[in-house]
């Protein structure tokens, strides 16, 4: 009886060990993020001053006003260059907010929420009123966008996210870098929008064509990179790893809110502080 119970002993240590070895094990039912390679080379960044014009022109068609070029939105874009990165992958789409909610339920983070009294803090357009479609209320409200993508995230929130997939799946996980974001946005040529130079309201998610709301991930095929990356442009802005001062990060890719819509490029960049839940951002992850 003694050596079963030390048999026994044995073998449940050995199960515990295993279980914290091998955290894939552990994974359960959560939900293994697509990725695409993005191979070791050069591509180019930055923007031309035609690029530039072009979308300016495209903003005052949209608006009937100048105001993107009277605030120089796309001055720091950096002249035209050709720059290496290393091999990495990137998810195909943003973190749908079925995939947070495992997160969510795992860990007991915030759920994607914010108070009237934080919105009116921010100092944005929108209305509060339009925020509460975002916010997880209930289970039902959560299930109608399960395959949206969440929003209502910090850029802290983002990185909680990729710490908790690491540690889950045992592979270092992490917000892509504005350099990777793009490369993986615009392919090696240096092409204005993901499918090439020529502006196409029909392949994302803007407001020139979209129902200015969030969409299901993936719905815009014909919107894929040359490497395949969905919704780069439209549907909503993106966290990424570059810093932009103390406690800001830029953010990438454009929105549902946008039209025009020079914004979308993936040469456009604008920051934003790292506390902000925005209706407007979201955010995939790198893989190393």
């Amino acid at each position: 009886m003694n050596v079963r119970r030390t048999l026994t002993a044995a073998f449940a240590c050995f199960g515990l060990f295993w279980a914290l070895a091998d955290p894939v094990s552990r994974a359960g039912e959560v939900t293994a993020l697509k990725v695409i390679e993005i191979p070791a080379g050069p591509f180019v960044t930055g923007s031309s001053d035609q690029e530039r014009e072009a979308a300016y022109r495209l903003d005052e068609k949209a608006y009937g006003h100048s105001r993107t070029r009277e605030r120089k939105w796309y001055a720091r874009e950096g002249a035209l260059k050709t720059v290496s990165l290393g091999r990495f992958a990137i998810t195909e789409t943003l973190i749908t907010n079925n995939i947070y909610s495992q997160f969510v339920r795992s860990t007991g983070h915030r759920r994607p929420s914010v108070t009237a009294e934080e919105w009116k803090g921010y100092g944005l357009v929108h209305p509060f009123t339009r925020a509460k479609r975002h916010i997880w209320a209930n289970q039902e409200a959560l299930n109608a966008r399960g395959e949206h993508p969440v929003v209502l995230v910090s850029y802290l929130d983002a990185e909680a996210f990729a710490a908790w997939y690491s540690n889950l799946t045992g592979k270092k996980w992490r917000l892509p870098s504005e350099a990777e974001w793009t490369k993986a946005a615009r392919g090696t040529d240096g092409r204005w929008f993901p499918w090439g130079n020529d502006y196409d309201a029909g392949r994302l998610n803007s407001h020139d064509e979209g129902p200015f709301d969030t969409m299901p991930v993936g719905s815009f095929k014909t919107g894929a990179s040359p490497f395949g990356l969905l919704d780069a442009a439209g549907q909503v802005f993106e966290w990424t790893s570059t810093a932009a001062g103390p406690n800001r990060h830029i953010v990438k890719g454009g929105s549902w809110d946008d039209k025009g819509c020079g914004v979308c490029r993936p040469a456009a960049r604008h920051s934003r502080p790292d506390h902000l839940k925005h209706i407007l951002i979201g955010f995939r992850l790198v893989r190393e």
